[in-house]
């Protein structure tokens, strides 16, 4: 891979690397459809199809949520108190199993290690809740990689809106233009796009069941380990 307009000493000019967690770090899409399942078991719901939940990753638990309610009660919004007991249920059931379902995609440990010893300072950010993610980061023992890990709720917005992007360059103290976002949808690229940063993304995600290489980006992997000699060839 090469990033689009990257010259050598534009890539050496790279300090840091904000990483997305569901669909570019790990494959949670089994954890999802547990909870999930449990969830709407509880509220003598219809259950949803594996396929039709990857489509809602990517916005948020709350935008999970709400998605998987009205179409399981074919496109009828859910009311507040609806929405509350299914949020509830869901919280219970995903910390219980948080990481049992879900695997570390490979080249992903071999791909942080790499931008470490590159010298890139590392941020995880995600719209999962931080106390979702958080653990499941260590479970899998991928958080000694990252200086900070920030979650969907960490800031005002959610991506894709740029916010979260630049608050996390201003803990990190780099600039967005030397700051490269990975991700796996079109939420990373547009945040990354308003945010000034370049981003890759990778082939393997969810991306709302699209397929990636419609997404504008710098350019695209089929393994987080492609990304550190990217960087360092230009």
């Amino acid at each position: 891979m090469q990033l689009r307009n990257a010259t050598p000493s534009r890539a050496f000019k790279f300090q840091a690397a904000i990483v997305d967690l569901d669909g570019t770090m790990v494959d949670t899409l089994g954890d999802f459809i547990v909870a999930l399942d449990r969830m709407l078991g509880e509220l003598a719901l219809p259950s949803i199809a594996a396929d039709t939940i990857v489509e809602m990753i990517g916005k948020g638990s709350e935008h999970l949520i709400r998605s998987v309610l009205r179409h399981v009660r074919d496109g009828q919004e859910a009311d507040d108190a609806l929405f509350n007991r299914a949020w509830d249920r869901y919280v219970h059931h995903y910390l219980a199993i948080n990481g049992q379902h879900a695997e570390v995609y490979a080249g992903v440990v071999a791909g942080l290690a790499a931008l470490r010893a590159q010298g890139l300072r590392l941020a995880c950010l995600t719209n999962k809740p931080t106390a979702f993610a958080r653990p499941l980061l260590a479970a899998k023992g991928l958080d000694v990689y990252f200086e900070h890990i920030f979650g969907g709720e960490a800031f005002e917005r959610k991506k894709p809106d740029p916010l979260p992007l630049l608050k996390t360059c201003e803990a990190l103290g780099t600039q967005p233009s030397c700051t490269l976002m990975i991700g796996d949808s079109s939420n990373d690229a547009q945040a990354a796009r308003a945010a000034g940063c370049p981003i890759v993304l990778v082939s393997y995600g969810y991306n709302h069941g699209r397929p990636i290489r419609e997404v504008d980006a710098d350019g695209y992997v089929d393994s987080l380990a492609e990304v550190a000699g990217a960087l360092g060839t230009g």
